[in-house]
């Protein structure tokens, strides 16, 4: 194989990689990268589980022999089945050395558990690269051919490091990303998501709702006394107050299947339930006020729901859920209701809702007027 040919096979693993938005579109590209790469039929890429000392597949491409699955749930292999390679999977190496693949054929006159492997699935040889992560055995890139064709010599082994190098270096790159991915979704002080997250999320959950009619609920929060408690106190006893009022959110959020506990910012935080009904979303809610009103220092969470459960009138859009639950929030916070007011179930909130946007908003999806409103009867 000449020096362009594989020149340009290293640029087509990197692109397809690059290509991938999901981890398993990901496994694929590298393990059919690596293949082509190599003039193989078969290719698969796998991980080195410390803890429980063994190889785990992540996927089988290519020619898949019979029971071969693609994305496998559960073909592990023990690291006491490969000697060649427990000898490298704990080490670290020096900079300017490394790990080399290796070529096992099925011929070969030792009957080791990759020889077994080749001839019961009728293949005639294997490259195996070990992928290398920060220095450490992260894993594995394996390579193999049909039965009839050509072996693979020392070059293709040479060949099968730089594979796996450009591999690892994906792997690396993906890491970042969803480390990256993490931060930009998620509430730095509490750990729950963040409105990011939750306008993400929501636009799904709408889209669900129209296309197969899943009850789509959420539930927004103002957790009541937080500047008092800055003031009185100090922001580090305000951010535990938050931080507590957090986990009561997410703690109660766990009787929803699916649900997505979230902060939208300041003291105001959201619940975006698929699925549940409207009532077991209020019961939650009910349950979220109580435990709020219990917490130390705080003074209680006003808290308003809207679901597509209850008759709230046609919904175009994602936003006008939010404006819904904002203006029960707003209508429990101006009532001081110790419970949750419910959009269609509370006259006002609906007429609140769907008001023209007026000028004292504090909040982007607070598009309501500031309004004296009645005590809650």
């Amino acid at each position: 194989m000449g020096e362009d040919v594989r020149l340009r096979a290293v640029v087509a693993l990197a692109q397809g990689m690059a290509a991938a938005h999901t981890p398993r579109e990901f496994w694929r590209a590298a393990a059919l990268g690596a293949s082509a790469g190599l003039d193989g039929s078969f290719g698969a890429l796998s991980v080195w589980e410390r803890d429980h000392g063994r190889l785990r597949v992540l996927v089988n491409a290519g020619d898949r022999a019979a029971g071969e699955e693609e994305f496998p749930d559960a073909e592990t292999y023990p690291v006491h089945q490969f000697p060649e390679i427990t000898e490298f999977l704990h080490e670290r190496w020096a900079v300017g050395a490394g790990p080399h693949a290796w070529v096992e054929t099925a011929d070969a006159p030792v009957l080791t558990g990759r020889v077994a492997g080749l001839r019961r699935r009728g293949r005639s040889c294997c490259v195996v690269a070990p992928v290398v992560l920060h220095g450490r055995a992260w894993g594995e890139l394996y390579v193999a051919r049909p039965a009839g064709a050509k072996p693979f010599t020392g070059a293709d082994a040479d060949f099968a490091n730089v594979l796996a190098a450009v591999v690892a270096a994906g792997i690396a790159q993906a890491e970042r990303l969803e480390e990256v991915r993490k931060l930009a979704f998620t509430d730095p002080l509490t750990g729950l998501a963040n409105r990011r997250a939750v306008d993400a999320r929501l636009d799904e959950a709408i889209e669900r709702y129209r296309v197969d009619g899943l009850v789509v609920s959420l539930v927004v929060c103002d957790l009541n006394g937080l500047k008092r408690v800055n003031d009185t106190h100090g922001h580090a006893v305000g951010d535990r107050l938050l931080e507590r009022f957090g986990s009561v959110l997410s703690r109660c959020g766990a009787r929803l299947p699916g649900a997505l506990a979230a902060r939208l910012g300041g003291d105001e935080f959201c619940l975006l339930a698929v699925g549940p009904t409207a009532d077991e979303v209020v019961a939650v809610a009910e349950e979220l006020c109580v435990r709020a009103a219990e917490l130390e220092l705080g003074e209680g969470v006003a808290c308003g729901v809207a679901s597509t459960g209850d008759p709230i009138g046609p919904l175009k859009s994602a936003r006008r859920l939010f404006r819904l639950a904002d203006a029960a929030q707003y209508r429990a916070k101006a009532a001081r209701s110790a419970k949750p007011v419910v959009a269609g179930r509370d006259g006002t909130v609906i007429r609140l809702a769907d008001a023209p946007p007026g000028a004292r908003d504090r909040r982007r999806f607070r598009d309501a007027p500031t309004l004296d409103l009645p005590p809650e009867p």
